[in-house]
């Protein structure tokens, strides 16, 4: 099913990652993975660990090229650009990586690594590229008087991210994709950052990809949430819909366990599902979640289940999908 809008700014099409083994085998990261982000969206990306989200995201990113699919830009395929083109079209999509710290050149001077975008680019003067980084890394809430000339090592993690952050926006880019961007901080430092997203978002006009296996911070950040699991869609809808009636099996799960911050709350059912992740080298036949769903049946193991509609604006990939409830 073609979940595309009129209107949309980012379109990811059967988008597929498959990364080589020894012996002919492959590494089935992301499957015909299909999403579209409409401009000034966020559009979260959730599922556990090893699922494909951040190989769905450095697919985007063209790092590395996809397998197979293709994903659109404001109209512009990506994944058909090469050298010079590719490089000019980077400008208008930037990503934020996992860990802060990690991301920074231990050698560079914060003014050099948040500059170094804008001289990749050609972009201005030296004079211009440093009033720029400046005005970028105050955007974010760093004295650049005091920073520019320090390293990555003695800023905190917090602070390191949103040099990051300076530094993806200093092209003035149309999508942001956040990779992770503050499950490497401690939940205080989490909020700044995750408010600081949302103030730039509003200011900047952004369109953002978030990319997180954390539920609760998706639901403060995203318009929409996909989830995913072994590398496939299974379902995708605005966030309050998928928070308040979700109809995946999977989905349900992943909610349940999300832990109630109120201690006086009484304590929830958590769906928990048997057995581990499995291996995408060699993933279940038809629908990925069997091996582990209370509702799997025969038809399960024989065929793969389409998107369809389940409520306005909500589509799920899935045999037996919790409808009675929708």
């Amino acid at each position: 099913m073609n979940v595309q809008a009129p209107d949309n700014f980012l379109s990811i099409e059967e988008l597929t990652v498959e990364y080589p083994l020894r012996g002919g085998k492959k590494v089935h990261a992301v499957t015909q993975f299909t999403a579209h982000v409409r401009k000034g969206e966020t559009l979260g990306l959730v599922g556990e660990s090893g699922c494909g989200k951040s190989s769905a995201a450095r697919a985007v990113m063209q790092l590395p090229r996809p397998t197979g699919g293709k994903v659109y830009l404001d109209g512009e395929e990506l994944t058909g650009l090469r050298g010079k083109s590719l490089q000019k079209a980077r400008r208008r999509f930037q990503m934020i990586f996992q860990d802060p710290i990690a991301s920074l050149n231990p050698r560079m001077t914060i003014r050099e690594i948040v500059s170094a975008p804008l001289e990749i680019a050609g972009i201005g003067t030296k004079a211009e590229r440093e009033a720029r980084v400046a005005e970028m890394l105050e955007t974010v809430g760093i004295n650049a008087e005091q920073a520019m000339d320090r390293r990555p090592h003695e800023f905190s993690g917090g602070q390191c991210q949103r040099i990051s952050i300076a530094r993806a926006l200093v092209l003035q880019p149309d999508l942001l994709v956040c990779d992770e961007a503050v499950s490497a901080l401690d939940v205080s430092v989490q909020a700044q950052v995750l408010n600081l997203l949302e103030k730039l978002k509003k200011e900047l006009g952004l369109t953002m990809l978030f990319i997180s296996h954390d539920l609760a911070v998706v639901k403060h950040v995203s318009d929409r949430v996909a989830v995913m699991y072994l590398g496939r869609l299974c379902e995708l809808a605005d966030a309050e819909t998928i928070y308040r009636n979700p109809v995946h099996p999977y989905t349900r799960t992943l909610l349940s366990a999300v832990p109630e911050p109120d201690p006086d709350a009484p304590a929830h059912h958590m769906d928990l599902v048997p057995g581990e992740l499995p291996s995408p080298v060699n993933p279940p036949s038809g629908c990925p979640f069997r091996t582990r769903c209370p509702r799997a049946s025969e038809i399960c193991a024989q065929e793969m289940p389409d998107l369809r509609p389940a409520a306005a604006g909500q589509v799920v990939a899935c045999h037996h999908p919790h409808l009675e409830e929708a």
